[in-house]
């Protein structure tokens, strides 16, 4: 009955219509990807996918990125920091154009289902089964997240039950990709691909229009670079700043290299092209629409920011941390602190207003003056949240303080109209299921090829191991709906996705780059240097953690450290066995031309 009252308790929280398109848009993507894979499949066809067109491939990568975490953090990423973070996939199509170089046509030619299959033939068997175990270890606490993520943030906005919302996220998943696999990860991924984008131009054009009359277009972008929202580019080279053009192009370009060439959530959508050619087209597509999109996403995330200097916003955005720290001794405190926090909003709001009317006219001497004013009253509103913060943190240590993950959701739930804010909880709901069915079909085809049937599938026929999948990809649901259940929020979820990749990508980037490009390192070495590169990785981000004033390097750093750290390591390690010289001739101009 439990969750039958969750649902009846939770209808007050929507209107009748929200909740119609919200369940009639989740209702058909599911019943669609059931409809379109309906029928038996080969292992092939459940696997692999079939013979996806370049459009197919191309929006399956995409929708496989975008998961609800970047519909839910970015905007609140650019609303707090503005459009620096876009910066960070700078390094993608430089990833893109390697993968399509080298990695693509060797997968097809080798005809593999996994990427971890051509590690075997490469180099040996436990190789490639360390390379499966490192992907299953780091992607399935990431399909845990992806559920997790959008089911924490609706939990606090509108009360409805954690618990359930990560039940209800992960049996969608698991339904349409029980019973498509590939293909129905696929063919659904479309469709959320146009529900996502839908909404998103939706919520930026009624930001827009909401905005006062005085206020253009041009003058919101003005007063967004008034607050340092509108800075692109970092030229200044640090290895603290995550958000730089170095780190992107050095740290982020090892992620998205190691992520879409080596990551079976992703190496699966372009496995099911139906050429190298449609592989390619589609993999480019993506490289080419990724960044646009996400400078489209961080932008709808400044015109939030923007808007909110018009109106007025919480005191600290999560609903459940307010409420923990209300319901404590410091009630009083705070409460003193959201008075301030008014007095401070309607203050700058009669400044923003006036600043705009003088926008309008060209007045410069004027306007530069009350930029500066509203400089102030916007460093005096972030200490008093600052405040805020630590009176949350006194009232409850676990409660999340940081409410960057909240301010987007914030926006939608209190400031669009009825209909809309069902159409962009479908968003938020649609990216959660699409990341974390290409996630499911990713770790069970994994688990299927890489180790049950290598290990334990002798004598079985193709029927066994589309059912094995299908248990395997109920499983995972299973474990990632676990996870869902008792991870805790970090500093922020699309940071906390990128740390658990970067703990694991360098490593296996390094012997993939080890097997293309470096023919006489043999199995023996890139083990023993994949397995020291990962505990020294590891080792470095616990270290930081620990925050005992030792820095090593930022998260994405690691990226390239596990990766080039595992290719030095194999090089001594083989040169030490007696082979004196490396040849770094990719495979590709051997046999598999």
């Amino acid at each position: 009955m439990g969750i039958v009252n969750w649902i009846t308790g939770s209808l007050g929280e929507l209107s009748i219509i929200d909740w119609f398109i919200l369940a009639s848009t989740l209702a058909f993507i599911v019943l669609y990807g059931v409809y379109k894979t309906r029928g038996k499949q080969t292992s092939e066809e459940y696997i692999k996918g079939g013979d996806a067109r370049w459009w197919t491939v191309g929006l399956s990568v995409m929708a496989t990125q975008a998961s609800a975490i970047t519909f839910l953090s970015t905007p609140g990423q650019a609303y707090t920091d503005g459009m620096e973070f876009v910066q960070f996939y700078f390094g993608l199509p430089i990833a893109v154009i390697i993968i399509c170089v080298t990695f693509i046509p060797i997968y097809h030619k080798l005809k593999v289902y996994t990427a971890y299959e051509f590690l075997e033939k490469r180099f040996d068997v436990k190789t490639r089964s360390l390379a499966s175990i490192l992907f299953l270890i780091q992607r399935g606490l990431a399909a845990g997240i992806t559920i997790y993520a959008p089911a924490i943030i609706l939990s606090a906005v509108l009360n409805w039950e954690l618990k359930y919302l990560n039940i209800v996220i992960g049996i969608l998943v698991i339904i349409y990709t029980v019973s498509g696999g590939t293909k129905a990860v696929n063919v659904t991924q479309k469709q959320q691909m146009i529900v996502i984008m839908a909404g998103m131009v939706t919520a930026f054009v009624l930001i827009v229009t909401q905005l006062p009359d005085s206020v253009s277009f041009d003058n919101a972008l003005t007063m967004a670079g008034n607050a340092d929202k509108m800075k692109i580019l970092d030229f200044n080279f640090s290895l603290d700043d995550r958000y730089n053009v170095w780190t992107a192009l050095f740290g982020a370009s090892f992620l998205m290299l190691s992520y879409f060439g080596t990551d079976q959530s992703q190496v699966q959508r372009y496995l099911s092209g139906k050429s190298v050619k449609q592989m390619r087209i589609g993999l480019l597509f993506n490289g080419l629409l990724k960044v646009p999109m996400q400078f489209f996403i961080l932008m709808v995330g400044v015109m939030v920011f923007v808007f909110y200097q018009f109106n007025s916003t919480p005191l600290n955005f999560n609903p459940a941390a307010e409420k923990a720290v209300l319901d404590s001794e410091y009630a009083g405190d705070y409460q003193d602190l959201q008075q301030a926090h008014a007095a401070i909003l309607e203050e700058k709001q009669e400044k923003q207003i006036a600043y705009g009317k003088l926008l309008e006219k060209g007045t410069s001497t004027e306007s530069n003056l009350l930029s500066n004013e509203l400089k102030s009253l916007r460093n005096t509103e972030e200490l008093n949240r600052e405040k805020a913060r630590e009176l949350i943190t006194k009232a409850d240590p676990s409660a999340e303080t940081n409410d960057k993950d909240f301010v987007f959701i914030n926006f939608i739930l209190n400031h669009l109209p009825k209909g809309l804010i069902g159409l962009l909880l479908a968003v938020i709901i649609s990216a959660a299921m699409s990341s974390t069915a290409s996630e499911l079909n990713a770790l069970s085809s994994t688990t299927t090829i890489d180790i049950y049937k290598r290990f334990r599938g002798a004598g079985k026929d193709d029927d066994h191991f589309v059912v094995a999948s299908k248990w395997f990809t109920l499983l995972w649901g299973i474990i990632a709906i676990t996870f869902a259940s008792i991870v805790s929020l970090f500093d922020n979820l699309i940071q906390l996705v990128n740390i658990i990749g970067s703990l694991f990508y360098g490593t296996i980037l390094g012997i993939f780059l080890v097997a293309f490009y470096f023919k006489k390192i043999k199995g023996h070495a890139i083990f023993i240097a994949a397995l020291i590169s990962e505990a020294v990785v590891v080792a470095c981000y616990l270290i930081d953690l620990a925050d005992n004033g030792i820095d090593i390097l930022p998260f994405l750093w690691l990226n390239p450290l596990g990766a080039l750290l595992t290719i030095g390591l194999a090089l001594l390690i083989q040169s030490g066995k007696g082979s004196n010289t490396v040849e770094t001739q990719p495979i590709l101009n051997d046999s598999l031309t």
